[in-house]
């Protein structure tokens, strides 16, 4: 045998030997991380790429090699991976966690929430606790660290400088849509709050306009909606109810709202408010006769027809309003009329 002819053998088993090596190599690294039964919760969601997935696998400790992962799933591109919260496990190879994620066969990991419109912060904590177990106490140290709220502000431009008013009793109270959510069942309290004030977000670019043109700012029309939210049972009341507010702030007559009475001495509204209440001298109550304008900030989380009513008073002249039995407002136009319609309705 000539020497050319050897060296070619030599070559070609030199191929052959780096070649199973490598084979070697990546079967290895596609089998089990570990021998041990070990359950964990792994998430991907939408828009996630396959990089992204294929790191957070391995950070998980569900597989041995981001290469090999990547090579593997080149080479079976009919995989495809979906999102959802999966129950996987370290004994499992890369080919099982694969199939797995190409399954779709996520764990129900989620939970829905549904906040009412019109109802304060504390009464969303009440559900937040009954749901996710957080204790009252860590929630309130949570939404009123003021340096928390500051990095919200950093976040969501529509949360105002009066947020961090010393005479706020909860900073985003009126910045958080009632709606209807979903969260997975260990999201942190920052989390719930944050996807409320996203989707708040969205719901107030639609305003904007409205907004800027009204006079006020974005912070005093919360406040005037989450009033109206509170003083009126019936939609078709909201505007009527609006220009009564509209009308009151251009006399700077005190506007003498129940609902801001009720949320200054933290009552709820079935209670009873004494003598003492409607003069307490605090930030919200504008039954005080001496206080004039707007509440420091808003007493609930309103709707969008509350926001509407808010920035598009009606065309009318009423100064006072008085609600039946029914929670149907009745107006009057100066205080001889308003008497008649609290002889006629109460």
């Amino acid at each position: 045998m000539n020497k050319k002819k050897k060296r070619i053998i030599i070559i070609t088993v030199l191929i052959l030997v780096v070649i199973l090596f490598i084979l070697s190599l990546y079967f290895y690294s596609i089998n089990s991380k570990s021998n041990k039964d070990e359950k964990i919760t792994f998430n991907i969601d939408n828009g996630t790429s396959t990089k992204e997935i294929v790191n957070n696998l391995y950070e998980a400790g569900l597989i041995k090699s981001k290469l090999s992962t990547f090579v593997y799933i080149k080479l079976h591109n009919n995989l495809i991976i979906q999102a959802g919260t999966y129950e996987l496990n370290r004994n499992l190879s890369t080919k099982e966690i694969l199939n797995i994620l190409d399954s779709g066969k996520i764990i129900n990991n989620t939970v829905t929430i549904t906040f009412v419109e019109g109802k304060k912060i504390t009464d969303y904590i009440k559900q937040i606790k009954e749901i996710f177990g957080y204790s009252e106490e860590d929630i309130l140290n949570t939404i009123n660290d003021k340096e928390y709220i500051k990095g919200l502000r950093e976040k969501y431009s529509f949360l105002g400088e009066e947020v961090l008013n010393d005479n706020i009793y909860y900073p985003l109270e009126g910045y958080l849509f009632p709606s209807t959510y979903e969260f997975y069942k260990d999201a942190s309290i920052n989390t719930i709050f944050e996807k409320m004030l996203d989707k708040t977000g969205n719901v107030l670019d639609n305003y904007s306009t409205s907004i800027e043109r009204s006079g006020f700012s974005l912070h005093e029309i919360l406040t005037m909606a989450s009033i109206i939210e509170n003083e009126t049972m019936v939609k078709e009341d909201r505007s009527i109810a609006s220009q009564v507010i509209h009308k009151r702030l251009n006399l700077n007559m005190s506007l003498g709202m129940d609902v801001t009475a009720y949320y200054g001495v933290k009552k709820d509204l079935t209670e009873e408010l004494t003598t003492s209440d409607l003069r307490d001298n605090n930030a919200y109550n504008t039954r005080n006769t001496s206080f004039i304008g707007l509440p420091v900030g808003p007493i609930s989380n309103p709707s969008t027809s509350s926001i509407e009513a808010a920035l598009n008073p009606s065309d009318t002249d009423y100064l006072y309003f008085y609600a039946d039995k029914s929670g149907k407002l009745h107006f009057a136009k100066d205080n001889e009329e308003f008497q008649e319609v609290i002889r006629t309705y109460s």
